[in-house]
């Protein structure tokens, strides 16, 4: 923790006894109403604007053809990839992420073309641990009331996503599969509808949690009772994990090959290496609640429940430093990003200066300093990528970035994107490094106390 760096994090643990009530409060006036109309009127873009906008999609009249084309060309480093994955109405892209750099090491200690690993299999695992650290946070908070900030948190249930921690954890403990061994289901790649009865079971879970404590009754073994009937669901939805598969393929020279008896702990072992001990999620979240160099920890609803999510926070310059001399160095890096910002998915796109909204609404200025954009809820990681190639201008500088995403082939462009250096450093918002490249400095702050900070704050301190 940097000096002078103090917070009371228990102040704001819960709501205040009465809601405000709004005396001072003033409504829109007439007169107000009035100086709007003059003053509008008077602009002459405003009927061509309006025309354009009644029947087209605002980021197709927003698009500036000249400024998308910079994006295009090859890419000073660019690594093979082994094809595009579909994630499809799900929001898992985290996972994806991860498979994604991990099935290319299968696929090189294999000789495959072509290879990818089972999302349903991981996805079903991750829920389930997040049903039991949901449960688990209902028991250590059974004695606050439901107004509670940390309630209210617990409260509002679990989903699709996550973050990187998160990924490596149930990689570790469960390991990975073939897609052919577990493959996806309607309900595996249509997620919504489930996961509206899942947050539903697990709300009337935590009241029977918070009567049964304040009884005093046995809670572990109600919430085993519980977990059960979760886990059921998911076998009907998705499908029971294997306990054991075999692996058998062709290599790139027809060779056949067979290993039976594999589990997804041994699978990962063996053809994707233990190597996600190596990575660190570095952080660039430029706010006043949290400073560059600091090493900060919280516990989040969809973790493990034995498990936290650790973060560096750098500055922007050193978070690129480092995704490039990952790249530069073979290996593909997962990131995080607004992906609502100033992206076209037909295109394949993430760039501000190619969609033009601000000439759009009449010369309507929206922009917010990326560390103000994260404190007042304005943008924040929305999706997990990779990069998987950057193209340096004349000057060595970068100027765009090449994206393996997980939105399926027909998206970009057969499935990759490009971004630009300008959107990179406002919208990029975390990466994972392996810890070979970050300096001697930067391990020292790994090697500092972290500051443990509120899961709610985690993506607005």
């Amino acid at each position: 923790m940097k000096a002078g760096w103090q917070r009371d994090r228990g102040t704001d643990a819960k709501r205040p006894d009465t809601a405000p009530e709004g005396k001072n409060m003033k409504g829109i006036t007439m007169d107000q109403l009035e100086r709007f109309r003059n003053r509008e009127s008077g602009r002459k873009e405003i009927r061509t604007l309006q025309a354009a906008l009644a029947k087209t999609e605002i980021k197709d009249l927003a698009f500036v053809p000249s400024e998308a084309a910079k994006l295009n060309g090859d890419f000073s480093v660019e690594l093979k990839t082994n094809g595009i994955t579909w994630q499809q109405q799900s929001g898992r892209c985290w996972l994806y992420a991860v498979m994604n750099i991990l099935r290319e090491r299968v696929a090189e200690k294999c000789g495959l073309e072509h290879f990818e690993l089972s999302g349903n299999y991981l996805s079903f695992y991750d829920k389930l641990e997040k049903a039991n650290n949901v449960l688990e946070m209902v028991i250590d908070n059974a004695d606050k009331p439901l107004n509670d900030r940390m309630m209210e948190f617990i409260l509002e249930g679990m989903s699709d996503g996550g973050y990187w921690t998160m990924a490596a954890d149930l990689v570790k403990k469960y390991g990975v599969v073939p897609a052919d061994v577990m493959p996806e289901t309607w309900q595996s790649t249509h997620t919504e509808k489930f996961l509206k009865l899942y947050n539903s079971l697990l709300r009337k879970d935590a009241a029977r949690l918070r009567a049964l404590a304040a009884e005093g009754a046995d809670l572990e073994a109600a919430k085993e009772e519980m977990l059960e009937e979760f886990y059921r669901m998911e076998c009907i939805a998705f499908g029971e994990p294997p306990v054991s598969f075999s692996f058998e393929y062709r290599d790139k020279d027809n060779a056949f090959h067979a290993e039976h008896g594999l589990t997804g702990r041994s699978f990962y072992e063996k053809y994707a290496g233990t190597v996600l001990e190596d990575y660190v999620t570095v952080t660039n979240h430029p706010t006043s609640g949290l400073p560059m160099n600091c090493h900060y920890i919280f516990h989040y609803s969809g973790s493990m429940a034995d498990s936290d999510i650790t973060c560096l926070n750098l500055t922007m310059d050193e978070l690129e430093t480092l995704i490039i001399r990952q790249l530069e160095d073979g290996e593909p890096v997962w990131f995080g990003c607004d992906s609502g910002a100033y992206g076209d998915r037909d295109k394949g796109i993430w760039d501000p200066d190619s969609l033009d909204f601000e000439g759009l609404m009449g010369g309507i200025d929206f922009f917010m300093e990326k560390g103000e954009r994260l404190q007042y809820h304005d943008s924040f990681a929305t999706h997990a990528m990779i990069f998987v190639g950057v193209n340096f201008d004349e000057t060595g500088v970068p100027n765009r970035w090449k994206i393996e995403n997980s939105w399926g082939e027909s998206a970009g462009k057969k499935g990759y994107f490009v971004c630009s250096e300008k959107y990179f450093r406002e919208y990029v918002y975390e990466a994972i490094i392996n810890r070979k490249h970050l300096s001697e400095a930067q391990k020292a702050f790994l090697n500092q106390d972290p500051v443990r900070i509120n899961p709610w704050e985690s993506d607005s301190l």
